[in-house]
C-alpha cells in the first residue's frame, strides 16, 4: 500500500495531484455568478503568508477488506504563517457538535492559534494530532513560544468517508500528516478529491476541498472547507434550486455503507485584517450563512465547526511580556461579514464542482455534480453568466 512506497516517490505523488487539480475547472470559469470581488487566486492562499498542503491517499478497488482497503482518504493542512510557526489571534464556532476539531477549548480559552490546522477523516484524528506535536517538537517550534516547559494542543477536523474508504483500517499515517505540514504552499490550492476531502460527499454529489477568498479594501478574507454534509433535495447553487432538478446521479452502493443525509462540513476562515479573537468568532458565526446559501441546514448527525484566524498582529502573543496590539473597529466589520459568507458559499460549490466521480469500497460509487447540466438549468433560471 501507498504508506510502503518510499518517501521520495511519495513527494512526487503528492507534487502531481497538487498540479493536476489546480488545473481543475471551478465554479467561475463555468460561468456560476457570486457575490463579492475574489482575490488573484480566489483561494485561502490569497491571505499572504497562508500556506496548504495535501497528501492524498487513493489505492485498490473491490470488496472491503478492513487494514487493506479500498483506500480513499487523506490529510490536508493549513499553516497560518507557512513555516513560521507563530501564534495567531483566532476564534472559532459549533453549529452542529456531532464532530470533532480538536484544541478548540483552548482558542476560546487563550485566543491563539498556536500551530497548524490539520483536517482528515474522522478515524485519523489521533494519529494526525500526534503527529503535529512530533513535528512541531522536532522543528523546535517552541524555542519561538519560548516556554521552558513546551506543552501542544493542536487543532485536527475531520469528517467522515466512510462511504467509499475503508475507514476502519487506519491508512492515513505519521509520515502522511508530516508530507502534508512539510509540502504546503502558496500559490493555487488543489480542490475536490485531495487530501482529506479525498473521500467525502456533499449535497449526494462527489465533494471534498474548496476555496475561494474576497478582498475587502485593502485586507483579503480567505475560505477553505471540507465539505462532506447535506441532501440532494436542498441543493441552491447561485440561488437556483438544483437539488430538485437533478435528481438522478445519486449515490450508488454495492454494499452496506449509506450514511443517508448525514455528514459535516470544516471551515478554516484566514484574514490578514487585524481582528482580535472576538471579532474573529464573530466572523465564524457567519459561516453558517455561506452553507445555508447552498442548502445546508445542520443535520442532527452533522458536524459543522469552524475556526477562524488573523495573521496580523505578528507581534501580539508573547509569553511573558505586554505587546501592543492592532485592533479592526467593530462598526466596520460588517463587509468581512460579507466577504465570509460569499466565501463560504463560493468554496462548497468549487469543491464540488472540481470533484470527480469516484468508486470505493464495495463499488460504492458517488457522482460528480455534471457541468454541462448545471449550466443549462442555471441559464434556464437566467442565472448564468457567459
Amino acid at each position: 500500500m501507498l504508506r510502503h512506497i518510499c518517501p521520495l516517490f511519495l513527494a512526487f505523488l503528492v507534487v502531481a495531484v497538487n498540479g493536476a487539480s489546480a488545473q481543475s475547472v471551478r465554479a467561475r470559469d463555468l460561468g456560476i455568478p457570486f457575490d463579492g470581488e475574489p482575490g488573484p487566486l480566489n483561494a485561502i492562499t490569497d491571505v499572504a503568508g497562508v500556506e496548504v498542503g495535501h497528501v492524498t491517499l487513493v489505492e485498490g478497488e473491490g470488496a472491503l477488506q478492513v487494514g487493506r482497503g479500498p483506500i480513499r482518504t487523506g490529510v490536508t493542512a493549513i499553516l497560518p504563517r507557512g513555516s513560521e510557526v507563530t501564534p495567531v489571534f483566532a476564534g472559532w464556532y459549533s453549529l452542529n457538535g456531532n464532530g470533532e476539531m480538536t484544541g478548540t477549548t483552548w482558542v476560546e480559552e487563550s485566543g491563539f492559534l498556536e500551530g497548524p490546522v490539520m483536517i482528515t477523516n474522522t478515524h485519523s484524528v489521533g494519529v494526525v494530532h500526534d503527529a503535529v506535536i512530533e513535528w512541531m517538537r522536532d522543528r523546535r517550534a517552541y524555542d519561538r513560544l519560548g516556554r521552558r516547559v513546551w506543552w501542544s494542543l493542536p487543532v485536527v477536523a475531520e469528517t467522515w468517508d466512510g462511504t467509499l474508504n475503508d475507514i476502519n483500517g487506519f491508512h492515513v499515517r505519521k509520515e502522511h500528516a508530516f508530507q502534508a505540514l512539510e509540502g504546503a504552499t502558496a500559490g493555487p490550492v488543489p480542490e475536490g478529491n485531495v487530501g482529506g476531502g479525498t473521500g467525502m460527499i456533499c449535497h449526494r454529489f462527489k465533494g471534498g476541498i474548496g476555496t475561494s477568498s474576497r478582498r475587502i479594501g485593502s485586507h483579503t478574507v480567505g475560505v477553505l472547507v471540507q465539505c462532506n454534509y447535506g441532501g440532494r433535495r436542498g441543493l441552491r447553487i447561485a440561488g437556483v434550486p438544483v437539488g430538485t432538478e437533478i435528481t438522478d446521479l445519486m449515490p450508488e452502493y454495492g454494499g452496506a455503507g449509506d450514511a443517508g443525509d448525514a455528514g459535516s462540513i470544516i471551515v478554516v476562515v484566514a484574514t490578514d485584517a487585524p481582528l482580535l479573537p472576538h471579532q474573529l468568532k464573530r466572523l465564524a458565526r457567519r459561516v453558517p450563512m455561506g452553507i445555508g446559501r447552498v442548502g445546508g441546514i445542520a443535520s442532527n448527525g452533522s458536524g459543522d465547526i469552524f475556526v477562524t484566524f488573523s495573521t496580523a498582529n505578528e507581534g501580539g502573543w508573547h509569553d511573558s511580556e505586554v505587546t501592543t496590539v492592532e485592533m479592526y473597529p467593530n462598526s466596520r466589520m460588517t463587509p468581512f461579514f460579507e466577504a465570509t459568507v460569499a466565501a463560504v458559499e463560493e468554496a462548497i460549490v468549487n469543491a464540488m464542482v472540481t470533484a470527480r466521480t469516484m468508486k470505493g469500497i464495495n463499488g460504492n460509487r458517488v457522482h460528480a455534480i455534471p457541468h454541462e447540466r448545471l449550466q443549462t438549468i442555471l441559464e434556464r433560471y437566467g442565472r448564468l453568466e457567459r
